[in-house]
């Protein structure tokens, strides 16, 4: 049974930093993709972030580009969002994905954590 856990979320004033783990279990992802998501509230759900889970080439968002870093632990199979220099408009429940199919869309994602709660406030 394949599982992610995402933890690390919480709140955090505007310009701080937060870093979101991801651990992964269940089979093996060298051929995965591992990617964040982010709902904010009464929006939906957009791509933040992707790293390729065997060559470890990464891919983010315009609007985070610069300030977040994706990254992955292959022996803990974990990975990391480490987000910095945080905005208001950052508040949102994030999510870890890992999937085989188009990176930037949630079809593209088999398997999905909970969620944890990240809230900016000004």
């Amino acid at each position: 049974q394949v599982q992610l856990v995402e933890s690390g979320g919480g709140l955090v004033q505007a310009g701080g930093s937060l870093r979101l783990s991801c651990v992964a279990s269940g089979r093996t992802f060298s051929s995965y993709i591992m990617g964040w998501f982010r709902q904010p509230p009464g929006k939906s759900r957009e791509f933040v972030a992707a790293i390729m889970w065997s060559g470890g080439s990464t891919y983010y968002a315009d609007s985070v580009k610069g300030r977040f870093t994706i990254s992955r632990d292959k022996a803990k199979n974990t990975s990391y969002l480490q987000m910095n220099s945080l905005k208001s408009e950052d508040t949102a429940v994030y999510y870890c994905a890992a999937g085989r199919g188009m990176l930037h869309h949630e079809s593209g994602y088999d398997y999905w954590g909970q969620g944890t709660q990240v809230t900016v406030s000004s």
